[in-house]
């Protein structure tokens, strides 16, 4: 997923490693069936990627970043997003500009879908966003 060099386009190595991932949870929650219903799948990575392409045809670590909720409770079928545009005024640092903390989605997870309150311990310094992401158990 380190894509420094020779990220492509519809036929680069990007588009293998996301192919890959579509595949595999598409298999997963078919091979899960009903039990789905009572299981939660957050995709992450702890970086994003730089906007523009560097000299070996692929891009940088940068701040913004995506995830995936997919499962039992999360309210699916949209993007949930505060897009800040890529207008050169609104970039961080020449980045996608971080909009939503990841700590925000994962307390939406483990407070929605397990039903623990204690997010100032799980996120110590911290203070959590309400996120309207999933149905609460």
């Amino acid at each position: 997923w380190d894509t420094h060099e020779n990220q492509g386009t519809t036929d680069g190595e990007f588009n293998t490693l996301l192919t890959e991932l579509a595949d595999g949870l598409s298999a997963f929650y078919a091979d899960m069936g009903e039990r789905m219903a009572h299981i939660s799948v957050v995709t992450m990575s702890e970086f994003g990627r730089r906007l523009q392409e560097n000299a070996s045809s692929g891009t940088d670590h940068g701040h913004g970043n995506v995830m995936f909720l997919m499962g039992g409770g999360v309210k699916g079928g949209q993007v949930f997003a505060d897009w800040p545009t890529l207008a050169p005024t609104a970039l961080d640092d020449g980045d996608l500009a971080i909009t939503i903390d990841y700590r925000d989605v994962l307390a939406a997870v483990v407070n929605g879908r397990l039903g623990n309150t204690a997010l100032d311990q799980i996120f110590p310094g911290h203070s959590v966003r309400a996120l309207d992401l999933v149905h609460s158990i």
